[in-house]
């Protein structure tokens, strides 16, 4: 058999995650451990530190160069964290399967809490969502941009370059730093749509990849995952808009919440749908959401 290639990015966190699609992989189907080959790619988003992500091109600084190897057949499939795949995706690429989620929540790093940071503190972040989120809670708080893989931004931390920041708890997890920073509870800040998810991406028409890749698909990750997505495309939604969102199954019945966010967090809109999992939640949930928000926040979407 052909040794099966899967494309990463070559942050540690982006390692370690394509390492946990391998061993799955390996385990799902019996194989060898030199059955699947991991290839680490460089991407602009890797290279880029200096500027926030919607400055330079948005998500796709993440995924064109893993996109780019994928069509000219250089690798097998690729490995993303899905917070950070652009929502419209070519049409030669599909989602294949996603890994049972993690923790999806933020970890504030240099407090307990957002109440106990200082009057007027410092918090890195690039996030827009976080940057709203916060400013909501706390507008006193000055925001600075941080960007880098995560020990680049706790270095910066611990060189005293802002009081506090915000990281993925599935992230912090995952590289076994789980006694880093404190969890936020997501009804005082929603994720990020897809945080805490991991998906593999093949060509759409490489039937043998899809098989492979679809035998370790965790249902409910993906029915969750792709109706935040859902949303996000109703939304038109880009990297300048601050939106968070979680779903969740409890049977047959899925649940999705949602909130739209001026940059200052001083005005929102939230709501929340159930339904079938095949009911087009995103795109209901989507319109109710455009239709309620005040004009200051409509206007940070496409609609």
């Amino acid at each position: 058999m052909a040794v099966f290639r899967l494309g990463t990015r070559g942050s540690p966190l982006a390692l370690t995650q394509a390492r946990m699609v391998r061993d799955a992989l390996l385990a799902a189907h019996g194989w060898g451990e030199d059955a699947v080959a991991i290839v680490p790619i460089r991407t602009t988003g890797d290279r880029v530190q200096d500027r926030a992500l919607a400055e330079i091109g948005g998500k796709a600084l993440w995924t064109k160069e893993l996109d780019r190897a994928l069509l000219a057949n250089e690798i097998d499939a690729a490995v993303h964290s899905m917070k950070d795949v652009e929502t419209i995706r070519p049409a030669a690429i599909t989602i294949a399967a996603m890994l049972p989620r993690a923790d999806v929540r933020d970890r504030l790093i240099g407090a307990p809490d957002i109440a106990s940071l200082r009057s007027g503190a410092v918090v890195g972040t690039s996030s827009p969502r976080r940057r709203a989120q916060l400013l909501r809670h706390r507008p006193d708080l000055r925001i600075v941009l941080f960007r880098g893989n995560v020990e680049t931004r706790l270095a910066k931390l611990a060189a005293g370059e802002a009081d506090a920041t915000l990281l993925a708890a599935a992230g912090l997890d995952r590289l076994g730093r789980d006694d880093v920073g404190t969890a936020i509870p997501t009804d005082t800040m929603l994720p990020a749509p897809a945080q805490g998810a991991v998906g593999i991406e093949t060509r759409a028409d490489d039937h043998d990849a899809r098989r492979i890749v679809a035998a370790i698909d965790h249902d409910d990750t993906s029915a969750c995952v792709l109706a935040e997505r859902a949303l996000l495309a109703g939304l038109a939604a880009d990297c300048h808009s601050p939106v968070g969102a979680m779903a969740s199954l409890a049977g047959e019945t899925l649940r999705l919440t949602a909130e739209l966010l001026t940059e200052d967090g001083a005005d929102s809109v939230v709501g929340t749908v159930e339904g079938a999992i095949d009911d087009a939640l995103g795109a209901t949930l989507a319109a109710d959401l455009l239709e309620r928000a005040p004009p200051s926040v409509r206007r940070l979407f496409g609609a």
